[in-house]
């Protein structure tokens, strides 16, 4: 696999809800550490996303914005 984006995650994927539209994905990146993505349903199946198997979080981004109270 080849992307162009810089960070990309391997994990385990812990949760799957599937819902009328969109998908659900947790994926643990870490112990404890998780990542949760929603996507299409139809991706999510095309994909063969469940528990237990192995997936990369692929994050692209021009901006990471930060705040405190």
């Amino acid at each position: 696999m080849k992307v162009s984006a810089r960070n990309s995650l391997k994990g385990i994927v812990k949760t799957v809800t599937i819902g009328a539209v969109n998908a659900e994905i947790s994926i643990e990146i870490s112990d404890g550490v998780e990542i949760t993505s929603i996507i299409t349903k139809s991706s999510a199946e095309a994909l063969g996303l469940k528990e237990g198997s192995e997936a990369y979080a692929v994050i692209k981004a021009s901006d990471v914005i930060l705040a405190i109270d």
